[in-house]
């Protein structure tokens, strides 16, 4: 057994321990232990031969009972001989029989063989390397924290509904377009308006939004994914409440036809609130508003989604890459094409949405700043959802749904 496969017995998933059974002579068990009983390495060190005896395993045949734990003890000898020598060298990292420092002066230790349910890991210098370009310093199952996620959701579907409530707010105080015409702008005054054009970038959000429903369905971490996406937009669009709330904008097209509407009384305009909530703010749905200009809602969303398609596919995913891009750029052009922004609506939203989402993950790539206490003073909101995953997530792609048996035997 090498030993490089022993020191990775920790990080095994279900698929990689189903290769050592078949290995060791074990193929008749495959779809007991790991395609019904999910055991990974983990749970494999941890295995004892009266759990090979015992319920719900209850293996029948004495010397494949006897024989599998005796290569169960042989692999937890080795895993423990070279755990207690790796502890014993502390901060020493094999690459090449010399120490690997990095600039934050933590020394990284070199990733273990591990291979990955979508083939996309590549040995670099003793380190594992991502087809996404990210290193995994650590061979711990990330925790999908599934409470955490609902709370991320629940967050989200606040800011909406605030945001929705602003929107009202902000429709109220448009200014008069007869008293306060559209503001000079080079792109709008340049180039005629397109009447269809506005549906068109709506509808590159829903190709993208539906691209990235596919990544999140299909990628092992699904639940870390949404957790970001629902607190990186919650975020953005919390801050483009205090924007076009505390500046109105004049309208920026004749077409438009907006007026402040009184809306009576405080229930009336939670009613309108909700229909906005639940139509999405999206003219497709039959919403429309005014004065919810600065910063542009519907460049927010096209650039948050793409940036998760592309940060959450393998690097070689180049068709894919370049869709996405493809959608978010002409998105961005059809909103100005229709004059419905300004083009600094749609400049400042295209800005804040790509700083967050790099500074967000530059920070929860960093286990340096997760837990310091900067990060927990100035980002609670990160601190809080980011404790616990340390560095980068791996693009790591499973089927979703429950693989019937027969199956995984004809798979073998």
């Amino acid at each position: 057994m090498p030993s490089s496969r022993c020191t990775g017995v920790e990080g095994w998933s279900s698929k990689q321990v189903a290769v050592w059974l078949r290995e060791q002579g074990f193929r008749e068990y495959v779809d007991l232990l790991c395609s019904k009983h999910r055991l990974d390495g983990p749970s494999l060190l941890c295995l004892t031969e009266k759990d090979l005896r015992s319920p719900p395993l209850e293996l029948k045949v004495l010397g494949d009972i006897k024989r599998l734990s005796l290569a169960i003890r042989r692999l937890q000898k080795h895993y423990t001989t070279l755990t207690h020598s790796d502890s014993s060298a502390l901060s020493k990292i094999d690459t090449g029989g010399t120490e690997q420092t990095l600039s934050n002066g933590y020394l990284e230790r070199a990733s273990i063989d591990h291979q990955h349910c979508n083939g996309t890991v590549a040995t670099v210098d003793g380190d594992h390397s991502y087809s996404n370009g990210k290193r995994k310093s650590h061979c711990g199952r990330l925790d999908p924290e599934y409470w955490k996620t609902a709370l991320g959701a629940l967050y989200a579907m606040m800011v909406c509904g605030v945001t929705s409530f602003v929107m009202v707010l902000v429709h109220e105080r448009v200014p008069d377009m007869r008293t306060y015409p559209p503001l000079p702008d080079i792109f709008l005054d340049s180039v005629p308006r397109i009447p269809w054009a506005f549906a068109m970038a709506e509808a590159c959000a829903v190709v993208l939004g539906s691209m990235l429903m596919l990544v999140l369905l299909m990628h092992r971490h699904r639940s870390i994914l949404f957790r970001r996406l629902c607190n990186l937009t919650g975020t953005v669009f919390l801050l483009r409440c205090v924007t076009m709330f505390v500046t109105s904008l004049s309208v920026p097209g004749h077409h438009l036809q907006c007026s402040g509407k009184i809306y009576g009384d405080a229930w009336t305009k939670v009613q309108r609130a909700l229909e906005i909530w639940s139509g999405l703010g999206m003219s497709l749905t039959g919403v429309h508003t005014c004065g919810d200009y600065m910063f542009s809602g519907h460049t927010v969303v096209l650039t948050m989604l793409n940036f998760f398609v592309t940060e959450y596919t393998p690097r070689n995913w180049n068709f894919i890459h370049t869709m996405s891009w493809v959608l978010n750029l002409f998105g961005i052009f059809f909103i100005l094409a229709a004059h419905e922004h300004y083009s600094i609506d749609v400049f400042i939203a295209f800005y804040i949405t790509t700083r967050l989402f790099l500074y967000y993950h530059t920070l929860a790539n960093t286990q340096a700043y997760q837990h310091s206490r900067r990060a927990r003073v100035w980002f609670p909101l990160f601190s809080f959802f980011e404790c616990n995953v340390l560095g980068p997530v791996p693009n790591e792609y499973c089927w979703p749904f429950p693989t019937p048996s027969f199956i995984n035997i004809l798979l073998g």
